[in-house]
C-alpha cells in the first residue's frame, strides 16, 4: 500500500499516460482492509519483480451491451519507472488474463492505453491481446480528450484453450 501510494500518487511515478489527478488513499487502505482488494466485481493484484513489488494490476466489469448478457473484464496496469522495458508488465497481463480466465467465467477480457503509449500497445499484444480499433475521445486527461486504443483476448485464444463442448484442450487428441 506505501509502494502505491509513493509511487503512483503523482504524475512522475505512473506516467503521462494515466495520470488522473490526485486521489485520497483512505479509500485504497479501506478497500484493502476490508476486502483485501478482491472481490466479486474486481480486484488489485501487486506485481513483483524478485521478492520486490514493482507495480499493480487490476480489473473491473465492463460491457458491450447489458450487463447480465454481455459482461466482460477490462484489466490495467501501473508499473514503477524502473520496471519499465523489461517485460514484466506483458508477463503480468499475460497472467493476469490466464487468471481471469481460470476463475471467472469470462468469455473476454480487454484493455485499452493511449494512442501514444506505444511500449504498451507493444506490451499487450505480446501478452496475446488483438488491437481491435481506435476509441476516439474516449478518455478525459490533462485537460484534453484523448483516443484510446482497444485491445482483447478471447478465451478460446489462449494456449492448451478448451473449444466449447469438449473435454481436451485444443490441438489434443
Amino acid at each position: 500500500m506505501d509502494l502505491f501510494e509513493r509511487e503512483f500518487g503523482g504524475p512522475e511515478g505512473v506516467g503521462p499516460h494515466q495520470w488522473f489527478g490526485f486521489r485520497s488513499p483512505v479509500d485504497l487502505r479501506r478497500r484493502f482492509a476490508e476486502t483485501g482488494l478482491l472481490g466479486p466485481d474486481g480486484g488489485v493484484l501487486a506485481v513483483a519483480e524478485k521478492s520486490a513489488t514493482v507495480g499493480r494490476v487490476e480489473w473491473f466489469p465492463g460491457s458491450w451491451g447489458r450487463p447480465d448478457t454481455s459482461a466482460c473484464w477490462s484489466v490495467a496496469i501501473g508499473l514503477v519507472p524502473a520496471a519499465h522495458g523489461r517485460g514484466i508488465g506483458t508477463r503480468a497481463q499475460r497472467l493476469l488474463a490466464d487468471y481471469l480466465f481460470d476463475h471467472t467465467r469470462a468469455e473476454r477480457v480487454q484493455a485499452w492505453t493511449d494512442h501514444a503509449n506505444l511500449a504498451e500497445q507493444r506490451a499487450l499484444e505480446k501478452a496475446g491481446f488483438t488491437r481491435e480499433g481506435v476509441l476516439r475521445s474516449a478518455q478525459w486527461r490533462g485537460g484534453r480528450w484523448h483516443d484510446q486504443v482497444l485491445f482483447s483476448v478471447l478465451r478460446a485464444e489462449r494456449p492448451g484453450a478448451v473449444p466449447c463442448g469438449s473435454a481436451e484442450p485444443a490441438g489434443q487428441p
